[in-house]
C-alpha cells in the first residue's frame, strides 16, 4: 500500500534521498538532478505511473475485473482518445480520492497513441516516453 499521509511520503523520500547520496559523483548535484541521472522518479510520479498502468489493465480487461465497477466511459464527443472516462462529482473526500476517481484526469490527458496500445508493455513504454518528454502535463500534484 502506498503512503497517504504527507509525513510518510516525506519519510520515504528522505530514505530515497539518503540512498542517492551514496552514489559516487552525485554529491554536488541537487535532488532532482540525482533522480534524473539515476533514472528514478519522485514518489508522486511513481504512484501516478503505477495508477495509470492499473487503469490501463482494468479498462482493457487485463485483470479479471469488470471495468464498469470502477469506470464509466464518457459518452460526450470530446477531443483526444476514444477511451475517455467520465468523472463523477463527490462531496466527500473519501470518494473524491478513491482510486477510480483520482486517476481519471490523468487518464483523459494521455494521447490516443498511448491509451490505444495493444499490450501492457507497449503502454508502459509509451507512458514512460510521455512522462520523460513532458509532452503531456499530467497532474502529479493531485496525488
Amino acid at each position: 500500500m502506498s503512503p497517504y499521509y504527507k509525513k510518510n511520503i516525506k519519510l520515504i523520500e528522505g530514505v530515497q534521498k539518503q540512498a542517492t547520496k551514496l552514489v559516487a559523483g552525485m554529491q554536488e548535484l541537487n535532488y532532482n538532478d540525482w533522480l534524473k541521472n539515476l533514472g528514478l522518479q519522485r514518489l508522486k510520479g511513481q504512484r501516478m505511473r503505477s495508477d495509470q498502468i492499473e487503469t490501463f489493465k482494468i479498462v482493457n480487461r487485463k485483470h479479471d475485473i469488470n471495468p464498469e465497477l470502477f469506470f464509466q466511459l464518457d459518452e460526450g464527443d470530446r477531443r483526444g482518445h476514444d477511451q475517455k472516462l467520465f468523472k463523477k462529482r463527490f462531496r466527500l473526500n473519501v470518494k473524491k480520492y478513491m482510486f477510480s476517481n483520482k486517476v481519471i484526469d490523468n487518464w483523459n490527458l494521455l494521447p490516443a497513441s498511448c491509451v490505444n496500445c495493444s499490450t501492457i508493455n507497449r503502454f508502459k513504454n509509451h507512458l514512460s516516453s510521455e512522462l520523460e518528454s513532458e509532452a503531456v502535463k499530467l497532474k502529479v500534484s493531485q496525488l
